[in-house]
């Protein structure tokens, strides 16, 4: 049928995770997509499961960024994005993380010390 296309990517890679736990208790938002940069942030057209998030304002959720006041989250699974329209979301808000796999995601994610993330446990 003209017009119609399909196109596949995948749910995600959980391997950022320990276990399961936080899974179940993911919050939604809206990604705030003018915020981020492709190149860093969805390189592939889509910003993949496991990218550290800022949260203290779901309607308008960024980049992670370790300052006062900021809540930290990780996008469960993949999410297409076109580059421009803001796109909803789920965030997993607490957990055990791998750290060195969040870092395989994003390269300048570090355990946050100003911005403290009780709700997460950090594994190497």
């Amino acid at each position: 049928m003209p017009g119609l296309t399909t196109s596949t990517y995948g749910t995600g890679d959980y391997s950022w995770l320990l276990n399961t736990d936080g899974l179940d208790a993911a919050v939604t938002g809206v990604l705030d997509v003018s915020t981020f940069v492709a190149g860093t942030h969805y390189p592939n057209g889509y910003f993949p499961s496991g990218l550290p998030v800022r949260i203290d304002d779901r309607d308008v959720i960024r980049p992670w960024a370790d300052v006062a006041g900021a809540r930290l989250g990780f996008l469960k699974g993949d999410v297409k994005t076109d580059g421009v329209e803001d796109v909803n979301c789920a965030v997993v808000v607490r957990g055990n993380v791998k750290t060195a796999k969040v870092v395989a995601i994003l390269a300048s994610f570090v355990v946050p010390t100003t911005a403290a993330q009780p709700q997460f446990a950090y594994w190497s």
